[in-house]
């Protein structure tokens, strides 16, 4: 492990940390999320069958996953391409690419994207949630799946050489499966012998990150080189974040941009706007953990693209830092969460 220590792992090879810059520590850049189609009422079902354009913009928008055109994010790389020179352009650095197995990961398109923007890309090993777990996934030992989160970093994945440096997103969903727990014990046993970064999807309850949490440490998992995603949409109970807090993993707000009036995959929730994550943001800079803050926008439909009029990679760097900077949260802060806390992050042990 000597020649990964010290060093990030992009899909063009090894980094030094310091040349990562500002970063995205949870994106999608080509993936497909089927399995998430959520079937529309009756009377919408062919606006869900039409082509994205103006007319249907705002109902896509409010019921982005009725629509199965925009569930296909791996039709748009030329697009995503020109989003990326964007966001270099903007001053952005590099992002992680969360797509696992069972949502199409790419990692060779990942690697053209990488070469023709001069962005770090790092991609993600591992699975998503139980509804896209193959049979052969399934009948796996943990010592099994270990050993292909293990190859995926050391050696290549999906018959490439292309190397993965973070393990994840690693999909949970709530209650979670046999499945999942095995692949979080596999997570936790591959990242003890790496020390490698790891990044979590939890179950849309907040229960799930302390489950999971729970789930790691038993199996040996270095909790502090850890992300918990989307606690935008999952611990909305300011009592209950403070508490998870104390865990000691990464917290990550994640879903900037995403601004619903009804939450499809989980209605009891009332989704957070930009505002809302702001003031959580702040919060959480006031109670001391300034270090163990992430942000990103998780995109993963082609609504979220400029292409579309979405707010693309950019918003985080271009409407919302300087929101941040009104709301009294410095630059320096700024900096920590964008620079410092990814680097560490994504550092190998």
């Amino acid at each position: 492990m000597s020649s990964l220590s010290g060093k990030v792992q992009t899909v063009l090879g090894l980094v030094e940390p310091s040349n990562l810059g500002r970063t995205l520590t949870h994106e999608h850049l080509t993936m497909t999320f089927d399995c998430c189609y959520y079937p529309p009422p009756p009377c919408h079902e062919a606006t869900s069958k039409e082509t994205i354009m103006m007319k249907n913009l705002f109902w896509i928008q409010q019921n982005p996953y009725s629509h199965k055109e925009n569930l296909q994010l791996n039709q748009e790389t030329e697009a995503i391409k020109e989003e990326l020179l964007y966001f270099k352009a903007k001053g952005g650095g590099a992002l992680v690419e969360n797509t696992t197995s069972g949502i199409s990961r790419n990692v060779q398109t990942l690697k053209w994207l990488a070469e023709e923007t001069s962005v770090h890309i790092i991609s993600g090993a591992g699975f998503y949630v139980d509804a896209t777990h193959s049979s052969e996934t399934r009948a796996m030992s943990i010592e099994q799946l270990t050993d292909v989160l293990i190859n995926e970093i050391l050696h290549g994945a999906d018959g490439t050489n292309i190397k993965c440096g973070v393990i994840g997103e690693i999909g949970c969903s709530w209650p979670l499966t046999a499945s999942e727990r095995k692949v979080l014990q596999a997570t936790a046993q591959a990242q003890a012998q790496l020390g490698c970064p790891v990044i979590i999807h939890p179950g849309r309850n907040p229960s799930a990150p302390f489950q999971i949490i729970r789930v790691l440490q038993e199996a040996g998992a270095d909790i502090s080189k850890t992300v918990m995603s989307h606690l935008d949409r999952t611990i909305v109970n300011k009592k209950e974040l403070l508490e998870f807090a104390q865990l000691g993993c990464y917290l990550e707000y994640d879903l900037f941009g995403t601004e619903l009036l009804h939450y499809q995959l989980d209605p009891d929730t009332d989704m957070p706007d930009d505002n809302k994550r702001i003031k959580r943001v702040r919060l959480l800079v006031n109670e001391g953990y300034e270090d163990r803050i992430l942000m990103a926008h998780d995109i993963h439909t082609k609504h979220r693209l400029m292409k579309y009029g979405g707010h693309g990679y950019s918003h985080i760097l271009t409407n919302i830092l300087p929101k941040m900077l009104l709301r009294g949260i410095t630059e320096n802060t700024l900096d920590k969460i964008l620079i410092e806390n990814p680097k560490q992050w994504l550092m190998f042990k």
